[in-house]
């Protein structure tokens, strides 16, 4: 029996002028993402891209999970393809269910007649399959407000189509359709999610990464690397920015206040950020705060980091909680490689007790105590960067 995988628009079934562009670039990653798999037919009409595998050794299970990850789509139905006939319908039908219906109590069915030149009208679809699935599985009863499984009838213009239930898709625009932005990517739980949520508005996403050796490991990097392997399964690939940070970090230890080490440590770190994203075409920054939960991420914090700043920082966690946080990230497989107790640059020298209400002028003069340019021009001639792929 043949089968093909429909793909329902999502947010991009609402633009206007400009939605062709958002479907080319969700067809791009569609095509780009299962081209390894093998040969498949992929076409678009009537807000929904028909992904319909060529070869019989295709793993139509692999096929799926990969389009469930692509932003832009926002569910997807396996569907078997049959003539477009009632006999058709209702013979081929009974076999492509028979798993879900064995083990449902209650179902219903729902007819979508796309093709007006079709003989029989929606209800009619639905009162003669609804019998001959009663027929078939005398267990079974119909529930119309809440069945165990629906079952539909697409029938479009060149064939009809049948499945038992949609599976979620990763919902969001296409990436690559707000622009690039470069992520602080830390070692922690936030910011991969951070950076998931930004790829799922569109953007492209960099990635900057600091390290502190020998107070971090190579495990701690190889961590971090991990998290940006995993995430290229919804932001695509990633180009991975590694900089080497301790002699500033030192510098801050020795010559600022303690209690604004912190402060002064993320204003740095988004001066280097900043300019590697200037000189790579990134429009803004993303980073994993959340509002209050640590000394550095208080509103009072934020605003002295960001007087800091050219480009604007995007924040999508920002008023999340970290059990919200903790739910994605466990949802994205990032949770199991944050949590390895690798350390990163970011809990190095950390104060005993850090300013939560620093003021502005009281950063600024305790940052011109030192001349950091030769320091910043050093670690950004010393950083390093690798494209890391999607499989």
């Amino acid at each position: 029996m043949k089968e093909i995988i429909l793909c329902k628009y999502g947010e991009i079934a609402l633009k206007g002028l400009n939605k062709s562009t958002f479907e080319s670039m969700m067809m791009k990653s569609i095509r780009r993402r299962l081209k390894k798999i093998g040969e498949m037919k992929i076409t678009k009409s009537q807000s929904t891209v028909y992904v319909e595998p060529l070869d019989e050794s295709i793993d139509v299970d692999e096929v799926v999970d990969r389009l469930s990850k692509i932003f832009g789509i926002i569910k997807l139905c396996r569907c078997c393809v049959v003539e477009k006939t009632m006999e058709a319908i209702l013979n081929d039908c009974i076999e492509y269910i028979r798993d879900e219906m064995e083990s449902a109590r209650t179902f219903k069915v729902d007819a979508k007649r796309s093709d007006k030149k079709f003989p029989y009208k929606s209800p009619d679809i639905c009162n003669e399959l609804g019998g001959k699935i009663l027929q078939e599985f005398p267990h079974l009863s119909v529930d119309v407000h809440k069945p165990d499984v629906i079952v539909t009838v697409e029938v479009r213009e060149q064939n009809a189509f049948i499945h038992a239930g949609k599976l979620d898709g990763a919902g969001g625009i296409p990436v690559g359709s707000s622009g690039k932005a470069m992520l602080l990517l830390s070692g922690g739980i936030d910011s991969p999610v951070a950076g998931y949520m930004m790829a799922k508005r569109g953007a492209v996403i960099d990635a900057v990464h600091f390290e502190a050796p020998p107070y971090t490991s190579d495990r701690a990097r190889m961590k971090v690397e991990k998290l940006a392997k995993i995430i290229t399964n919804y932001c695509g690939d990633i180009a991975f920015y590694c900089v080497p940070f301790t002699e500033i970090q030192e510098t801050l230890r020795d010559k600022c206040p303690e209690e604004l080490f912190t402060i002064l440590m993320r204003r740095l770190m988004m001066e280097i950020a900043q300019r590697l994203a200037e000189k790579n075409g990134a429009q803004a920054l993303v980073t994993g705060e959340s509002l209050g939960q640590v000394a550095s991420q208080t509103m009072y914090a934020m605003v002295c980091t960001d007087a800091a700043c050219r480009l604007p920082v995007f924040r999508p966690c920002i008023g999340l909680d970290k059990t919200e946080i903790i739910e994605t990230a466990r949802k994205i497989d990032t949770f199991e490689t944050s949590i390895l107790p690798y350390e990163d640059c970011c809990t190095v020298f950390t104060p005993r007790h850090p300013k939560t209400r620093p003021t502005l002028e009281a950063v600024e003069k305790a940052q011109a105590l030192y001349d950091w340019e030769p320091m910043i021009q050093k670690a950004l001639e010393q950083t390093t960067v690798q494209m890391i792929r999607l499989d």
